[in-house]
């Protein structure tokens, strides 16, 4: 099973600064006994939302804004991508993650799991799964 973990944080959370040299080692550690275990697929940091758009749709209507999005309550900072054997897995793994209190009190890990082709079974019929499969098995998707 495939899952995204996020990192969260708010708006007002942004601007902290650069985790300090003891957590960018402590994230270093982490990441490697995530990688020894097999399971880390991807993960990054993310740049704060000023460096950074959202794109709206509304009502047949497109529009842009750019950051900052000060005023989010929930910002994603960072992702890992695992393969895991199942969400209780996730969990504790999610639960050895580092701990940085410049950030605030509370720090959440939101972990997601990815769907598959044939979650949509029911809905889609099999010749157009299987050509989101090939995009997705060359990397188009």
């Amino acid at each position: 099973m495939r899952v995204m973990v996020m990192t969260k944080g708010t708006g007002a959370d942004e601007g902290q600064g650069q985790p300090s040299q003891e957590m960018f080692e402590k994230m270093q550690a982490y990441n490697e006994q995530l990688v020894k275990a097999g399971i880390l697929l991807a993960g990054e940091g993310l740049k704060p939302s000023d460096a950074g758009a959202q794109v709206v749709f509304t009502a047949g209507e497109t529009s842009v804004v750019d950051g900052p999005f000060t005023e989010s309550k929930e910002i994603i900072a960072g992702y890992w991508i695992w393969e895991v054997s199942s969400l209780a897995e996730a969990v504790e793994w999610a639960r050895r993650c580092p701990f940085d209190p410049r950030y605030g009190a509370t720090q959440v890990l939101e972990i997601r799991p990815f769907f598959d082709m044939a979650d949509f079974a029911e809905v889609v019929d099999s010749q157009t799964l299987a050509k989101g499969q090939e995009l997705i098995e060359r990397g188009d998707a």
